[in-house]
């Protein structure tokens, strides 16, 4: 597979099959993409995996646990100005379209996203954590870090998912794996066999024209 075809085919999956994702698959593409841009070569990421059994423990953990829990960051700006609220507003009405869920039942809308806690059902996924002395250089480096391993995943027949969502329950992800305190949650990403069945999976993102937001001089 070309990257060009890897990176037209990637979208975020959000209904996984239970077919089992080898370990030492996902060994090889955190491997292989730890050879992302990194300046200074700080290589900034920090990565947990659970898969099938350490999964299920996870989502017990998960679903026992009590206390408050503290957000590692503001995933949005409180106010989003135009056109980024707009963009953001579109991406969920087409969802909840997809799945028939009208805007007034609230309820049905919340139990979607909710979805992001248990992966969407994939057997198989990864924490990424930073230490937190690191700047937005060394969180830019995560992001190519994460889009070269979400690549490398589609190439070999993989899905993903990158959820910030878990990054309002970075304690009781923290506490599960034992986190150095100096370190804290970036997002988590679901892996696995996308349900090619699943209305939600034929969602994709649009993208604005390029003369939107590029220019040439």
């Amino acid at each position: 597979m070309k990257v060009s075809e890897a990176i037209l085919l990637r979208k975020s999956v959000r209904q996984f099959l239970k077919d089992p994702v080898p370990n030492s698959l996902l060994r090889s593409l955190l491997e292989q993409a730890s050879r992302s841009p990194s300046g200074g070569n700080l290589q900034p990421w920090h990565i947990y995996v659970i898969n099938e059994a350490s999964m299920k423990d996870f989502l017990s953990f998960q679903d026992s646990w009590k206390e408050p829990e503290v957000p590692a960051y503001e995933i949005y700006p409180h106010k989003l100005k135009e056109p980024y609220r707009t963009y953001r507003y579109e991406l969920g009405e087409e969802m909840y379209s997809l799945l028939g869920i009208p805007r007034e039942d609230k309820d049905a809308r919340v139990n979607q996203v909710l979805k992001n806690f248990t992966f969407f059902g994939a057997p198989a996924a990864i924490f990424c954590f930073i230490d937190k002395s690191m700047g937005p250089p060394q969180w830019s480096d995560l992001g190519m870090f994460l889009q070269t391993f979400m690549l490398l995943a589609q190439e070999h027949g993989l899905d993903t998912c990158a959820q910030e969502a878990w990054s309002i329950k970075q304690d009781s992800i923290k506490s599960f794996f034992s986190v150095d305190d100096d370190l804290m949650l970036f997002c988590g990403m679901a892996i696995g066999f996308q349900d090619k069945d699943a209305k939600i999976n034929k969602l994709q993102s649009k993208r604005s024209p390029i003369e939107d937001w590029a220019t040439f001089f």
